[in-house]
């Protein structure tokens, strides 16, 4: 399987499951919102935009299984599954706030070697594949240059269903808040790490995540010269729940400092 050939049907299929994202925003109507647990909301466009994605993606690879976040489908791929959130960013999307996305990770054994994060309401597509470039829409993208914390534009995502390390998660933004230009959270992991891609953002961090919210964001960082991380520092970002993204210059400082308040 090339990942050359399959890369631009993809694209087009997130462009085209944003677009009915975007459509159904238009008349959203949140009676028709359920809770699937505390703070988790889902709606119909969630379960019917990954659906949509699941279907066109079983047609431009068949043998593919998939993580996805509604559980639509359980199929366990030998080799390749797509790792899917129809919608990241859910309880902006029912409020009304335009920031949320639609992301598709694509792993190859336990090695990521796609992502495709599709900005609904920017119209931008984040996207990339293993022994290519990361782009957005058709422009080479890169992480930023910024060398030192002190010069950086930091993103995060509060706590909203695990408050057990709320402590030390404050004891970092309180730093943060006094070292850099500021912090934003803009309720989606996935375009927070994007974001982090091309450079608007230094660095992010988060914990409470799942795969699903970090798959093809932390690809597409790593593919535009960032680096990634759990918050010890090693490699299970993927599946262990945590994340820092950032550039070259301020990772390192960003992860100490993570260490340091996590520590214990």
């Amino acid at each position: 399987m090339e990942l050359e050939n399959i890369h631009q049907h993809i694209q087009e299929l997130v462009i085209d499951t944003g677009k009915f994202i975007r459509s159904e925003g238009l008349n959203f109507d949140m009676e028709v919102v359920e809770t699937k647990s505390f703070n988790q909301l889902v709606s119909y466009v969630d379960k019917t935009a990954e659906e949509k994605l699941v279907k066109g993606l079983l047609n431009i690879l068949p043998e593919a299984g998939f993580i996805t976040e509604e559980k639509t489908i359980n199929l366990k791929g030998e080799r390749y599954n797509f790792v899917i959130d129809p919608l990241d960013g859910t309880t902006n999307f029912c409020h009304g706030l335009p920031v949320f996305s639609v992301s598709v990770g694509l792993l190859d054994g336990d090695e990521l070697v796609a992502g495709y994060v599709y900005d609904v309401c920017q119209d931008w597509l984040f996207h990339g594949y293993q022994g290519g470039q990361a782009m957005l829409n058709n422009e080479l993208m890169k992480v930023s240059k910024t060398k030192t914390m002190e010069g950086s534009l930091m993103a995060t995502g509060f706590p909203y269903y695990d408050f057990v390390q709320m402590p030390q998660y404050i004891e970092v933004l309180k730093v943060l808040m006094k070292e850099t230009h500021g912090l934003r959270r803009m309720g989606s992991a996935a375009i927070d790490l994007v974001y982090t891609a091309c450079g608007k953002f230094d660095g992010f961090f988060e914990y409470g995540l799942q795969p699903w919210d970090v798959a093809a964001g932390a690809f597409l960082v790593k593919l535009a010269g960032g680096k990634v991380a759990d918050f010890k520092g090693g490699d299970d970002y993927l599946f262990g729940k945590t994340i820092i993204a950032g550039n070259p210059e301020i990772f390192d400082s960003l992860t100490k400092l993570i260490e340091e308040k996590f520590e214990g």
